[in-house]
């Protein structure tokens, strides 16, 4: 136990139980169970650590789960998409990394809330049920830049992703895997970034390494159970979770801001 807290970010069974806790939810998250609790991360961590600390220690995870989840649900994605998608996302990540010393990442997160609780309260307000929306590719390139900006800055790039993708109402599974193959993507094009401001140490990696077989379990835990929701439960489920997302980034943003 004290060789784990001499090279690892967990100083303590406190420490550890909750890094525990957070790469169980996340997990689950990545696994397809929407990124409600993926959103607590780096807050319960910064309980025990800094929140640079939480973010670098986090993208490793991250992209460990992104493996896995590709594995699952390879070749079920939207290419047609994440081709609309990607591109504006990266532009988004290199936004991000110029703009990280500058922005106020307290208002980036109050207004993202705010745009995602409207999008929410708009979808349920609604009298009747919405028609699938047709892709659009000027949409995409709002979305999918916001996405990648916001995923840098705070790992919070579900909400701008969820605000393009969830009106087009396709399946559970579709839906799942092309959210995992944009963050796949988006996370490895965050590392360079990221070793360029410093932001990994030994620590962060080794605790990371440990925390591989609970990050495959849970992953995989999570993409059992989506397999398993019939489409009307998971689009209610992921609603509920991106309005919990809302509240919790309002909540955020505006603690920081006052």
């Amino acid at each position: 136990m004290q060789w784990l807290y001499d090279q690892t970010v967990i100083h303590s069974v406190g420490d550890l139980a909750i890094v525990l806790l957070v790469v169980l939810m996340v997990g689950l998250s990545k696994g397809g169970l929407g990124g409600a609790f993926a959103m607590l991360a780096v807050p319960v961590l910064a309980l025990i650590m800094s929140p640079v600390q939480a973010a670098a220690l986090m993208l490793p995870i991250l992209i460990m789960m992104d493996a896995i989840s590709v594995q699952v649900w390879w070749r079920q994605w939207d290419l047609q998409h994440l081709t609309f998608l990607l591109p504006s996302a990266l532009l988004g990540v290199g936004a991000g990394w110029a703009l990280v010393a500058v922005v106020s990442d307290a208002l980036v997160l109050f207004v993202l809330g705010l745009m995602s609780l409207l999008f929410v309260l708009k979808t349920w307000l609604q009298t009747a049920p919405p028609e699938p929306a047709k892709p659009n590719a000027k949409k995409a390139a709002v979305w999918g830049t916001l996405a990648g900006f916001t995923s840098f800055v705070s790992h919070s790039g579900g909400p701008p992703f969820q605000m393009y993708m969830l009106p087009l109402r396709m399946p559970p599974q579709t839906y799942t895997a092309t959210s995992v193959l944009f963050f796949t993507v988006v996370n490895l094009v965050k590392v360079p970034p990221y070793l360029a401001l410093s932001q990994f140490s030994t620590e962060t990696l080794v605790t990371g390494i440990i925390m591989a077989p609970l990050a495959i379990v849970s992953t995989r835990l999570g993409a059992w159970v989506v397999r398993r929701m019939n489409t009307e439960f998971f689009y209610r489920y992921i609603y509920l979770m991106l309005f919990v997302i809302a509240l919790k980034l309002i909540y955020d943003g505006l603690t920081a801001l006052l």
